[in-house]
């Protein structure tokens, strides 16, 4: 399986694994040196929290190092006036009688308590393609769906504001 992310987020992974590996990457090292000098690793808080930091941090290089090589890059542009990758949507949702306003993101930068919403999730793959005025059935589960009429989009573009998932 492969993850579809566009230049940016590559981007954006590589200066993180950059920041990692050439900044924290020391720090968390002598901070790991510099509590294994306080004695008995058995009893050494401040040593098995350290080495912990440093093994995320170690986890984290690993992992978007993966997604990089394992990446399908694709282009954020969208055809004609359908909604496509970062494009605002506002979205009237039947059941709750709400309008919200959403953005389609890629997986990597996805974050619904800021409205971006990943074009993987149920919501995002409903709407993708979409025009302004369709009403779209959003399939959860086998169980749960429900129905939101596209009221507006306004096309985005991709860009580095946006920041990535942390863990």
């Amino acid at each position: 399986m492969y993850d579809e992310l566009t230049q940016v987020d590559i981007k954006k992974m590589r200066e993180e694994i950059d920041y990692r590996a050439n900044v924290l990457r020391p720090k968390l090292i002598a901070e790991v040196q510099a509590a294994r000098a306080f004695g008995d690793l058995s009893e050494n808080f401040e040593y098995r929290a350290a080495k912990q930091e440093k093994n995320r941090n170690d986890s984290r290089i690993r992992y978007l190092e993966r997604m990089i090589k394992t990446a399908k890059v694709i282009s954020a542009k969208a055809g004609g006036d359908a909604a496509g990758l970062f494009d605002w949507v506002e979205l009237y949702f039947e059941e709750d009688d709400e309008i919200q306003r959403i953005r389609l993101v890629t997986t990597l930068r996805q974050n619904s308590l800021k409205g971006l919403i990943s074009k993987e999730s149920p919501l995002g793959k409903a709407v993708m393609g979409r025009r302004q005025g369709e009403r779209v059935l959003v399939k959860v589960s086998e169980d749960y769906s429900y129905h939101v009429v596209i009221r507006a989009i306004e096309k985005g573009e991709d860009d580095e504001t946006l920041e990535i998932s942390s863990y």
